[in-house]
C-alpha cells in the first residue's frame, strides 16, 4: 500500500495529472510505472487536442539575451486567459522556448511554415549527393525524401529535440505545458538576433 501512495505522489508531480488520473492510470497499468506513464501521456495529448481548436489570444512576449550579449530572442507566447499568462508556469515555459531558440536557431515554428524555396535548395542537395552515391532510382528517392524529412525536422521550432530535455521535442514539452495548465498554449512566432 506504501508503496502505491508513493508512485501516485511521484506521477503526480512528473505530469502535474489529477490523484485520481494517476490511480486509474497504475490500476489500468497493473501498478507499472512506465505502463502509468504512457497512459497518462496518452490522455495527455487527447486533452491538449480538444484544447488546441479553442481561441489562445491572450500571453506574453518573452525576450532572452544570452550571457555573452552576443544573441537575442524575442518569442510571442498565446493562451487563452490572461490569469494563465501571468502564472510562473506559463513564463517559464516561454523563457525555456525563447532559450532553445537562441540555442538551436530555428527557421520557423511548425514544419508547414519552413519557406518552399529552402524546401526545393535542400531537396536539390540531397538529390545530387543521392545520386553520387550510384544507387537505383526508388532507392536515391527514398534516401532524399529522408534527408528532407530530416532536415525540416530540424529545422522547425516544434519538432527539434528541446534543448534541456533531448528525449523530447519542444512540440512534447507544449503538449506537457497544455495538459498542465488546462488551457491551450500556441507558440506564435519569434525572432532571432546574433550579432
Amino acid at each position: 500500500m506504501a508503496s502505491q501512495i508513493e508512485n501516485i505522489k511521484l506521477l503526480r508531480e512528473e505530469t502535474a495529472a489529477g490523484m485520481m488520473d494517476v490511480k486509474k492510470a497504475l490500476d489500468e497499468s497493473n501498478g507499472d510505472l512506465d505502463g502509468a506513464r504512457r497512459v497518462l501521456k496518452e490522455r495527455g495529448q487527447a486533452i491538449a487536442a480538444k484544447k488546441s481548436a479553442r481561441e489562445a489570444s491572450e500571453g506574453l512576449i518573452e525576450a532572452y539575451i544570452h550571457f555573452n550579449g552576443r544573441v537575442g530572442v524575442l518569442i510571442e507566447v498565446n493562451c487563452e486567459t490572461d490569469f494563465v499568462a501571468r502564472t510562473p508556469e506559463f513564463k517559464e515555459f516561454a523563457r525555456n522556448v525563447a532559450l532553445h531558440v537562441a540555442s538551436m536557431r530555428p527557421l520557423c515554428v511548425a514544419p508547414e511554415d519552413i519557406p518552399e524555396e529552402s524546401v526545393a535548395e535542400e531537396r536539390s542537395i540531397a538529390e545530387k549527393q543521392a545520386q553520387e552515391m550510384g544507387k537505383p532510382e526508388n532507392i536515391t528517392q527514398q534516401i532524399v525524401e529522408g534527408r528532407i524529412k530530416k532536415w525540416t525536422s530540424e529545422q522547425a521550432l516544434l519538432t527539434q529535440d528541446y534543448v534541456k530535455e533531448m528525449d523530447k521535442t519542444v512540440g512534447d514539452l507544449l503538449q506537457e505545458t497544455i495538459q498542465r495548465l488546462g488551457e491551450n498554449v500556441v507558440i506564435r512566432r519569434f525572432t532571432r538576433y546574433e550579432l
